[in-house]
C-alpha cells in the first residue's frame, strides 16, 4: 500500500487538476452561449441560402458554367475546421478520421486548414497543406469566409484543383455534435421535381454573369455558417470533456480519501500495537 504521504501528494495534485478543470467547463460554458446564439441566428439564413441556390440550378436546365463542370484535372481541395485547441474531446479527432477516410488519396489532396489541431494531425499523416487560417477560429467573421471562398475559387479558376469538399462539426445541440462532409465545387444540382421541370429559370443579366455573382456569394455562406456551427461545437464538446474530467476527478478524490484514511487507520493501530507491546515488555 502507499504512503500516507503518497497518497495526500496525489490527492493534492488531482484537486489542482480538478480546479483548473472546473475553470476550463465554466469559460467554456460562457463561450457556448455566446457562440450557440450566432450559429442559431445564422443557420436560417445559410440554410435557405443553400437550397435557394440549388432550386435555381435544378431548374436552369443543363447550364455550361465553370462553376458547374466537373473538371479533368487538378487535385481535390478539402477545407478542414477544427480548433486550435485540445481537451475538447474526440472533437478534432472526428474531422481528422473524416478526412483520413475519404477515397481520394492524400497524394491527390490540397488541405486548406482552419484550426492548428487539424494542420498539424494532418501535415504529420503526410497532407500537403495548401493554406492554414487558423488566426479566424477563435472569432470567424463574415470577410474571414470570403477570404477563404476567394483563395479556393481562384485555385479552382486556374485549374490547380478540380473540386472542393468542407469538412466541419454540425452542432445539433449542447451534447450532440456530427462531423461533416459537403461538396462545394463544382455545384450539384441534383434532381429536378415535375413542379420545377414547369417553372423555367431566366436569368438578367446572362446566366453567366448572374452565376459568377451569385455562385461565390453561395461558397463565402457555407463557409461561414460551416465556421459558426464549428465554434459551438467545439466549445459544446469542450465543456462537456471539462464536466467528465471534473467528475472524474471527484470519484478519484473520494477514493484517495478512503485509501488516506485506511492507511491512517492502519498508522494508528500500529502505534498502539507497539506501544502496548512495549508496555508488556517493560513489566
Amino acid at each position: 500500500m502507499a504512503s500516507m504521504r503518497d497518497i495526500k501528494r496525489r490527492k493534492t495534485s488531482i484537486q489542482s487538476t480538478q480546479q483548473i478543470t472546473k475553470a476550463m467547463k465554466l469559460t467554456s460554458t460562457v463561450k457556448l452561449q455566446k457562440a450557440r446564439a450566432r450559429a442559431e441566428q445564422s443557420k436560417p439564413y445559410f440554410d435557405f441560402m443553400y437550397e435557394t441556390v440549388n432550386a435555381m440550378l435544378a431548374k436552369s436546365g443543363n447550364i455550361k458554367h465553370p462553376y458547374l463542370q466537373a473538371k479533368d484535372s487538378g487535385k481535390t481541395a478539402i477545407v478542414v475546421i477544427t480548433s486550435n485547441r485540445g481537451l475538447a474531446g474526440g472533437y478534432n479527432n472526428n474531422i481528422i478520421k473524416l478526412v483520413t477516410g475519404f477515397e481520394v488519396p492524400k497524394e491527390d489532396t490540397l488541405i486548406y486548414t482552419v484550426g492548428t489541431k487539424g494542420r498539424d494531425a494532418l501535415s504529420k499523416r503526410g497532407y500537403e497543406i495548401k493554406a492554414d487560417y487558423s488566426e479566424i477560429v477563435e472569432d470567424p467573421i463574415y470577410s474571414d469566409a470570403q477570404i477563404i471562398s476567394r483563395d479556393l475559387l481562384e485555385a479552382f479558376e486556374q485549374g490547380e484543383i478540380k473540386e472542393i469538399y468542407l469538412a466541419y462539426t454540425f452542432f445539433k445541440n449542447t451534447v450532440s455534435h456530427e462531423p461533416r462532409r459537403i461538396k462545394l465545387l463544382p455545384v450539384e444540382t441534383g434532381e429536378e421535381t415535375s413542379e420545377e421541370k414547369s417553372i423555367p429559370m431566366n436569368y438578367e443579366p446572362e446566366e453567366e454573369e448572374a452565376l459568377d455573382m451569385i455562385i461565390p456569394k453561395y461558397i463565402t455562406s457555407i463557409v461561414y455558417g460551416a465556421l459558426m456551427q464549428a465554434v459551438a461545437s467545439e466549445n459544446g464538446a469542450r465543456m462537456q470533456a471539462m464536466d467528465s474530467a471534473t467528475s472524474n476527478a471527484e470519484e478519484m478524490i473520494d477514493s484517495l480519501s478512503l485509501l488516506y484514511n485506511r492507511a491512517r487507520q492502519g498508522s494508528i493501530t500500529q502505534e498502539l500495537t507497539e506501544i502496548i507491546a512495549g508496555a508488556d515488555a517493560i513489566s
